[in-house]
């Protein structure tokens, strides 16, 4: 999705920032006519925009929809790939799914696939992830490092950082960690998890589909009971409800800067980054792996994000793919 003259006025009103602007200035900035301006402003006020005429000042922007809007979120990016082609959907089975279709027609790299609801939203290992309509961020980034098929799951790393970081940089009530391999936490409780999969010929990667679930706006009430000790939202840990665009801009201006570093200059930063965030190196954990359980104390990660983990008989084993459960 290209920026439309809709968007286009749209984001005039954003920069506004309250000033009322006038029908025939938009019309004579944009070379149409004010019928167009007009019809757009239609069109906004039905997707939820709240305008104001002002006599002989113009309209005046005074409230926008709870949703994120390509518009809004063009405004806060500072990106020159990441969300510059966006595809917005009310309600999807997933953004995944979506993602893999685009891919196949050549999306390009840093194409945003992002839903209001998922009705089949997934984790790893294909579990279910409820995806709350407009109380969640629900999205997909495809992808397409010149990186080789085995560094695809430090992906789900520096992900993980870029998530951590735009969060910090938001929230001073509450402070976000990481569990590895995939998970954010806030308080003890999950409120991010990321999948990422990867599409590959050969010995190339074709693309890489990064997909994050963030639990943002639900209340308690929101989640299954048999959640209510393991799962929260931001809103929750934050105390207050939270705009949706702007963190999702955050993440993906974060995720830019990171997977670029990261291509450039390999691991060592985002792996300096990532245990300043973790809540796993240092606790006492259990991995269940598809062979085996593993217990004791998670000691670092590997330049190849691999968890190495100090068992009570002090032989350190290194695990590739778990379940993670502090202990």
């Amino acid at each position: 999705m290209q920026l439309t003259l809709k968007d286009e006025i749209l984001q005039r009103f954003l920069q506004a920032n309250g000033e009322p602007i006038s029908g025939q200035q938009l019309a004579d900035e944009f070379q149409v006519s004010r019928t167009a301006i007009w019809k757009h402003m239609q069109s906004l006020q039905q997707e939820g925009y709240t305008f104001e005429t002002i006599k002989k000042r113009g309209y005046q922007l005074v409230a926008v929809p709870d949703k994120v809007d390509f518009g809004q979120l063009k405004q806060l990016l500072t990106t020159e790939r990441y969300g510059q082609q966006v595809h917005y959907f009310d309600s999807v089975e997933s953004t995944q799914f979506v993602a893999h279709d685009l891919v196949r027609q050549g999306a390009p790299d840093g194409t945003l696939v992002i839903a209001e609801h998922q009705s089949a939203g997934r984790g790893r290992m294909m579990r279910e992830w409820e995806s709350s309509q407009g109380k969640g961020i629900w999205m997909t980034i495809i992808i397409r490092p010149e990186i080789a098929p085995h560094q695809a799951p430090q992906f789900t790393l520096v992900t993980a950082v870029a998530i951590v970081n735009a969060m910090k940089t938001m929230f001073k009530n509450f402070t976000p960690q990481i569990k590895w391999p995939n998970d954010i936490l806030v308080n003890g409780k999950k409120t991010t998890g990321i999948l990422t999969e990867m599409i590959a010929e050969e010995n190339r990667i074709q693309a890489l589909l990064i997909g994050i679930g963030i639990n943002v706006n639900q209340q308690l009430e929101d989640f299954p009971e048999e959640l209510h000790d393991i799962a929260t939202s931001l809103a929750i840990e934050g105390k207050e409800s939270i705009d949706r665009v702007h963190l999702v801009a955050q993440v993906l201006n974060y995720l830019e800067q990171y997977s670029d570093q990261y291509v450039k200059n390999g691991f060592t930063l985002i792996k300096k980054l990532w245990e300043e965030s973790s809540c796993t190196i240092g606790s006492q954990v259990r991995a269940t792996t598809l062979r085996e359980v593993v217990e004791g104390e998670a000691i670092a990660i590997t330049d190849s994000g691999v968890l190495e983990i100090r068992q009570a008989n002090g032989v350190v084993k290194g695990v590739y793919s778990a379940d993670i459960e502090l202990i």
